[in-house]
């Protein structure tokens, strides 16, 4: 299985089969140093909005890599799209949710500072955790050879969360509620997973955003950590949408 690194920067659209692509920076270090990619082998190039290209690598240097591309893929954006709405979690837990959901082909995601999260991004804690689950976010999509990138949005508080999500279809995991989530109907519109943290979501929380039209569902007869909660729901929404 090849390789795939991302370069935002390159223009990978208009390419065709026999064009020459270079890859620099920090992904070609990596490929070269750390993978030990050689000429001759088989590696994927990617711009995170879309677009695929593979070949074989003619060249390698220190912060360097060339290949001459055979394939080239474009892949539309999913519709509906999936935002994964991933309350902070203590531990890792949550930038296991991230990955995985990552991994697992989720569109967006958006941290959730809820009211029972034990861990608290304040001041500049908010950028730098941003920043990391972008990261995680990131080799994630390399890990799984995605063609897209999803963005990783600032934090949101419960009280911010109708506003930043209007327009989407919101679905509160939760243990109690009688809406099964895989007997949910489609209608077209995108969708938002809201996971809780430990403990799950606060009975105020539920009580505003079900005011906001949000639907609780719930995955089954067990309760999931909120590391495996939202990965499991996008797993079950994918086979509902037909995405898998």
């Amino acid at each position: 299985m090849s390789h795939l690194y991302l370069d935002e920067s390159l223009d990978l659209a208009a390419l065709a089969p026999g064009a020459a692509v270079e890859l620099t920076g920090d992904e070609a270090r990596h490929a070269v140093t750390v993978s030990r990619i050689r000429p001759g082998e088989r590696v994927s190039i990617g711009d995170g909005r879309g677009v695929l290209v593979r070949g074989t690598v003619t060249e390698t240097g220190p912060k360097r890599l060339a290949i001459e591309a055979d394939e080239v893929f474009v892949e539309e954006p999913p519709s509906p799209r999936i935002t994964l709405v991933q309350a902070l979690a203590k531990g890792d837990r949550d930038e296991l949710a991230v990955q995985a959901a990552t991994e697992i082909g989720v569109d967006a995601i958006v941290p959730w500072a809820s009211a029972r999260s034990v861990s608290r991004w304040e001041g500049p804690k908010a950028e730098k955790g941003r920043l990391r689950w972008a990261a995680i976010v990131r080799e994630a999509v390399k890990q799984s050879i995605r063609a897209w990138l999803p963005p990783v949005g600032s934090l949101a508080t419960t009280a911010e969360l109708p506003d930043r999500l209007a327009g989407v279809r919101m679905l509160l995991l939760e243990p109690t509620a009688t809406t099964a989530l895989t007997d949910l109907e489609p209608d077209g519109r995108d969708l938002a997973l809201v996971v809780g943290p430990e403990g799950g979501i606060a009975p105020a929380e539920l009580e505003r955003l079900i005011a906001a039209g949000a639907e609780p569902v719930r995955l089954g007869a067990s309760v999931l950590r909120t590391s495996t909660a939202g990965p499991a729901a996008i797993a079950v929404l994918n086979a509902r949408l037909g995405r898998w």
